[in-house]
């Protein structure tokens, strides 16, 4: 109280008490200088609180216009299959090799568009291991053998192509293989006779095929040599209709900028690569599984075989460079 009277006193203080001076200027007496710093920092504070207030307000008046960042999208979920979708169950078969971010988009987008058409499935990723160069035909071979006896047709699909029309068919093609990545869809591909990106077929009708030529070492070629053995073994094709969605219908997430295919062509393989294979097929693939792995991508239940391939150098030199 005393102290707080000398600071309300309005006399003019002495000599004495400018000498005892404390802090600010001398003003105050030393002993009232703690209470006037305590006031300060008060002060200060307060008006340190103001700005930051109005800077705050002021920062959102200057954004009101700026868009908000969009948020990732959500996971799809995982959906368990139910019994009364059906008696049929769906290999997916993903011949694969080192495209990652691919393969990331791909499952969960399969599993949850799957599962939406109510249609049964396992997904295999059929990862090549070897030095060799990409072989697609043998890895689909190796995939079907090691599918299992719980799914009863396949579906040989590349890892870059998503379906976005939800009305296109991934059912039992029970009367022939059913092309669903047909030439009126494909973004790329529209000759007549291709069969390549998304091909169903029943286990029956891939083993008359005697599955694919394990000839083709590269890009290109084994779906072009597969259409002809179709044809060989009777079989009608049969291709989406009353789609409307055109070369909408997939979403291609291949950059050849980023990703460049294998499409050279050694020696007799510029020969070999318009020929049909009548010998080799299905149960002439040589190949030993490194591991076997169930995995979870985004959700989505998935099998992971990793492949080692074999190649007679005498047969198709071209499955390695020199």
């Amino acid at each position: 109280m005393k102290c707080f009277r000398c600071w309300l006193d309005k006399t003019e203080p002495n000599e004495s008490n400018r000498t005892r001076s404390g802090l600010f200027l001398g003003i105050l007496p030393r002993k009232c200088s703690i209470f006037k710093l305590f006031l300060t920092c008060l002060l200060l504070g307060f008006l340190s609180m103001l700005w930051l207030q109005l800077s705050c307000t002021g920062d959102v008046r200057k954004q009101e216009d700026v868009p908000p960042r969009q948020s990732c999208p959500p996971a799809p979920r995982t959906v368990y299959e139910d019994p009364s979708w059906g008696p049929h169950r769906l290999a997916l078969l993903i011949p694969f090799r080192e495209r990652f971010e691919e393969l990331l988009s791909f499952v969960p987008h399969m599993h949850q568009y799957l599962s939406e058409k109510k249609i049964r499935h396992r997904i295999f990723v059929i990862n090549q291991l070897d030095h060799y160069r990409f072989n697609r035909a043998s890895l689909i071979n190796v995939g079907f053998l090691e599918s299992g006896n719980d799914t009863d047709y396949i579906a040989m699909h590349d890892v870059d192509l998503l379906p976005l029309n939800p009305n296109l068919d991934y059912g039992f093609p029970e009367k022939g293989p059913f092309h669903v990545a047909s030439p009126e869809l494909h973004p790329l591909y529209h000759y007549k006779t291709y069969v390549g990106g998304i091909l169903l077929l029943t286990k029956q009708h891939y083993e008359l095929c005697n599955g694919m030529s394990n000839r083709f070492w590269g890009w290109g070629r084994e779906d072009d040599e597969f259409y002809r053995r179709i044809k060989g073994a009777g079989l009608q094709l049969f291709r989406p209709t009353g789609i409307s969605t055109g070369y909408q219908t997939f979403r291609h997430l291949h950059d050849p900028a980023w990703r460049k295919r294998d499409q050279k062509r050694i020696a007799a393989q510029k020969q070999e690569q318009f020929k049909v294979d009548r010998e080799g097929g299905l149960h002439s693939v040589q190949y030993r599984i490194e591991s076997r792995t169930e995995v979870s991508i985004g959700g989505a239940p998935c099998t992971v075989l990793n492949v080692l391939l074999e190649c007679d150098l005498n047969e198709t030199p071209w499955c390695a460079f020199n």
